[in-house]
């Protein structure tokens, strides 16, 4: 019993210091945690866990996370269909979120161009962007990629692929943000703050 018992607490800490962020020490933490915590506690986490195993999938449209066919921003009438921006991973569609000022329709392409990591083309969802701007209806493509040479290059490789639709393509700006101190941004901002640089 004993030995099943050490051995159930050891796995449920490598599971634990699998998560990005997550070291050994909070691994075990965590685990003392649940293990102090009453039991519905527990449970209610094995719970949700299960839930997202089952339930969470790729929207049918633009392939962020769902319970349902289409996820919630797909669905809802109030987004504008003629904007699409292109982000890379779920998290980033949440990100630009928060924000709150956007209003448009997403495009997750589910990772990023990385040859060193065996991700091409066919491992995106870049077909199902072309098909979705061929359908019409689209005006303009946000390149929301993260600024990394990986995310550059494939938003570079998505522009190239929608040149000749006649859609207007863009890329999220970059440059100083609010409240920085120009001695103490790094020279690639500064560089792309000048190159961004607009009318004031």
């Amino acid at each position: 019993m004993a030995a099943e018992a050490i051995g159930a607490i050891e796995a449920l800490i490598q599971e634990f210091s699998k998560l990005p962020g997550i070291g050994p020490k909070t691994a075990e933490r965590l685990t003392h945690y649940l293990l102090g915590a009453n039991r519905s506690e527990a449970l209610a986490l094995a719970e949700a866990l299960r839930r997202i195993g089952e339930s969470i999938h790729p929207c049918r449209q633009c392939f962020n996370l769902t319970e349902g066919e289409l996820c919630s921003i797909c669905s809802d009438p109030r987004r504008d269909s003629s904007l699409i921006c292109v982000v890379e991973q779920p998290r980033d569609l949440a990100a630009l979120e928060r924000a709150g000022s956007y209003r448009g329709l997403y495009h997750v392409l589910q990772g990023k161009l990385a040859p060193l990591e065996n991700m091409g083309p066919e491992q995106l969802t870049v077909d199902s962007l072309v098909r979705r701007v061929a359908r019409g209806g689209v005006q303009e493509i946000i390149l929301a990629t993260n600024p990394t040479l990986e995310g550059d290059g494939t938003a570079l490789y998505v522009s190239n692929l929608l040149a000749g639709t006649g859609v207007r393509i863009t890329r999220l700006a970059r440059g100083l943000p609010s409240g920085t101190v120009l001695e103490f941004a790094n020279n690639q901002m500064l560089a792309d703050a000048l190159e961004g640089r607009r009318v004031f």
